[in-house]
């Protein structure tokens, strides 16, 4: 039986009139008509309501006394969790030439509040992705004639690597399926830099607010990345990536290394993607002199020729050309996909900046407690000042315990509720009483809220470094700001708290390592399994020290494709686990292996069902049976670990369904290839393995098919390649 905290009085208002009503007889027989209305009973209605309003607040005590309870186990509910992305800030006037470095926490108020979360500096400038694309064999074919022209008149004796100057992230949009630099003829992404207008005069001014900064100090440019998000290798080795060598160039407008370089190193100053391995931005210091080669084939016939910038043939962009920013590995690499690259670009979270607020004055008690302007703290960035005699505001330090502060100044803080307590004179100090207590500086906020696709975010309110308010400025989102999650509720807490005082937060039985992984904040998963002793890059079982955590991501609808962790998920779960296991622990957090199979089943259909209705009610039986997560699976746990997918207990499935008479027949394929063969009465899956259901065929009053078609949904990539090569005059 559930232990639930009991009601001291269960009566309702009505209980009590009724209760009352019912002793008139006894009291005052008299009173033969206790009507509504009647001035009686109006008193008896005050009565009810008075004892109802006085049954509510006896009945909280239980409540009470389990929330004390809860606080004396020192565990705090959760904070909110802020949404964060990578946004771009542009002037909004295309008459503007100067560059303007705003102050970090600047507000995007709207339609939820972000910040900036460091400073930016605006430049005059567009930036347009370009990579050299290495023509295909039909291309080379159908130009042989010009190829083999601009061979002898460049003298390239056959070394030649034609390519064509093509767009990337085309209109700023990122590619979910990612570009490869690797795939270029340079292995390099070249971005033009370009100003608003072509006007010469304009162009310069441009170029010369991107030469230098304030005080003569290098000009800064803010790119922003997006690595492609990709599902790792089955059991890769997840854990902290190392970063990516690469290097940041920028054109000087030499096109003789003999004469001058022809680039110049953007050296970094800040880069919050750790090198090309997560979302964000780098800071790059830009040279003295910046310009852009010849572009022109009549200025210079070897334009875009060898290591050159690409050759840009659209003449309205070859005009407003200030530069080429190049990005290319610094090491021999076989892959550097990107999903997105963008400048002028910041982070930005859903938390707003409090700057000396006073939450409150103290009355010189013992562990007093003081509400903080918002909620959802973030706790390394509270600045609290206590008003002391004769020495104004003094910074007070933040502890985790009170207990351990012995007489030293301190408070503690419950970040969810944004409250700060005080000691009680032998555990820290208690603040003079009437002295003021200020909040210097505070971020707070989060939520799912701040989870907004992109184009949402447009306005901006910003200063400039001398506090001056910025104008003619907007805000372009490309990307969605993803991660926010809501603070802990009540219940969720208490539905934690047994969990908490099994493991205090340490990873030793498997229950605790499955507990764990589910709670890793900003990760929402669908399944964790233990597998203890199983080392996957072996395949290998009974392997001592080592524990393997699978996890699955939450889905909402059994359809196809499956559930799969991608690799920050895994990084997270393994980055919150990894801190929480024995020393000794061979740690590894995976995914699953899917294996692919189909099925064909044959049903003879009850009177009075429709028949599309029925075959569609199959067709979800079986997905929900072999489904990896709840409510899949025999037991609605998802299916289990190393269970085979026996076409009888499929049959028992299907024959549930409302509607189903009978089932004539049932047969599983598994692939071969790209090839559905028959795979008797039962697939057998490892102890890494589950099923996943590419296909159903569902049939009525016929057996079901004995054959498939080879061309899956989910078995071939297809797509038709329409080569362009710009004609140049």
């Amino acid at each position: 039986m559930p232990i639930r905290p009991p009601s001291l009085d269960d009566r309702s208002f009505d209980d009590l009139v009724q209760e009352l009503v019912a002793r008139i007889p006894a009291h005052t027989p008299e009173w033969t008509n206790p009507q509504l209305g009647d001035p009686g009973r109006t008193l008896i209605d005050l009565f009810a309501w008075l004892g109802d309003t006085l049954l509510y607040r006896v009945n909280l005590i239980p409540e009470r006394q389990r929330l004390a309870f809860l606080r004396l186990l020192g565990e705090q509910m959760r904070p909110a969790i802020p949404a964060s992305g990578v946004v771009q800030i542009q002037y909004s006037n295309d008459d503007i030439s100067a560059a303007k470095t705003l102050q970090a926490f600047a507000s995007i108020p709207d339609p939820v509040p972000f910040e900036t979360l460091s400073e930016i500096t605006v430049l005059p400038v567009a930036g347009e992705a370009y990579y050299k694309r290495a023509i295909t064999k039909a291309e080379a074919a159908s130009l042989a004639n010009v190829l083999d022209g601009l061979d002898r008149i460049l003298h390239l004796n056959g070394a030649g690597k034609p390519y064509v100057t093509t767009p990337v992230f085309a209109g700023g949009q990122p590619l979910s399926a990612g570009f490869d630099l690797i795939s270029a003829v340079d292995k390099s992404l070249w971005i033009a830099l370009l100003a608003a207008k072509p006007d010469a005069a304009f162009k310069d001014e441009v170029t010369k607010s991107l030469q230098s900064g304030a005080d003569g100090r290098p000009q800064l440019i803010s790119v922003g990345v997006l690595p492609l998000i990709e599902v790792p290798a089955l059991f890769e080795d997840i854990g902290p990536r190392g970063r990516i060598p690469h290097e940041w160039l920028i054109t000087t407008g030499s096109s003789d290394p003999a004469v001058a370089p022809v680039y110049l190193r953007c050296e970094p100053v800040a880069d919050s993607s750790g090198g090309l391995i997560r979302r964000g931005v780098e800071r790059l210091a830009l040279p003295g002199v910046i310009g852009v080669p010849v572009n022109d084939v009549r200025g210079n016939v070897k334009a875009g020729v060898g290591d050159l910038p690409p050759r840009l043939d659209d003449p309205e962009k070859a005009n407003r050309l200030i530069a080429w920013l190049r990005l290319r590995p610094a090491v021999r690499m076989d892959k550097l996909a990107l999903s997105w690259v963008g400048i002028n670009a910041v982070e930005i979270d859903q938390r707003q900046t409090v700057v000396n607020r006073v939450a409150g004055q103290s009355d010189g008690s013992a562990d007093q407690r003081m509400q903080l302007p918002g909620t959802s703290v973030e706790a390394s960035t509270l600045v609290v000042q206590v008003e002391e005699a004769g020495r104004g505001f003094q910074h007070w330090p933040r502890v985790d315990d009170l207990a351990l502060a012995g007489g030293a100044r301190a408070y503690s803080l419950d970040s969810e509720a944004g409250v700060i307590q005080f000691g009680d004179g032998v555990n820290a100090i208690i603040p003079e009483a009437g002295r003021r207590v200020n909040i210097a500086r505070m971020r707070a906020g989060g939520g799912k809220a701040g989870n907004v696709p992109p184009g949402s975010l447009a306005s901006i309110s910003a200063k400039d470094l001398a506090s001056t308010k910025a104008a003619n400025l907007k805000v372009v989102q490309m990307l969605a700001a993803t991660g926010g999650d809501d603070a802990e509720t009540l219940d969720a807490a208490e539905r934690r708290i047994p969990a908490l005082i099994r493991h205090r937060d340490r990873a030793v039985t498997e229950d605790d390592y499955r507990r764990l992984a589910a709670e890793t904040p900003g990760v929402l998963l669908g399944r964790v399994e233990v597998l203890a002793r199983f080392k996957p890059q072996q395949r290998r079982s009974g392997v001592p020290g080592v524990v393997s955590v699978m996890a699955l991501p939450s889905k909402a609808a059994a359809v196809p494709p499956n559930p799969r962790p991608d690799r920050p998920l895994l990084e997270a779960v393994h980055a919150y686990l990894s801190v929480r296991c024995p020393v000794t622990t061979e740690l590894y957090v995976i995914g699953c292996e899917y294996v692919p199979l189909s099925v064909t089943v044959g049903v003879t259909i009850e009177d009075g069902y429709g028949r599309e209705g029925v075959l569609a009610a199959v067709t979800d039986a079986i997905r929900k049976y072999l489904w990896p997560l709840p409510p899949g699976g025999s037991d609605g746990a998802g299916w289990k670990l190393r269970r085979p997918v026996k076409d009888r207990e499929i049959e028992v499935a299907v024959a549930r369904v409302a509607g189903v008479d009978s089932v004539l027949s049932l047969r599983l394929f598994k692939l071969n290839g790209k090839q559905w063969i028959p795979a008797g009465a039962e697939i057998a899956l490892d102890l890494w393995q589950l099923p996943e259901l590419l296909q159903v065929l569902v049939v009525a009053d016929q057996d079901a098919p004995a054959k498939l078609d080879p061309q899956s949904a989910f078995g071939d990539d297809q797509g038709i390649g329409v080569p362009v090569v710009p004609e140049v005059c």
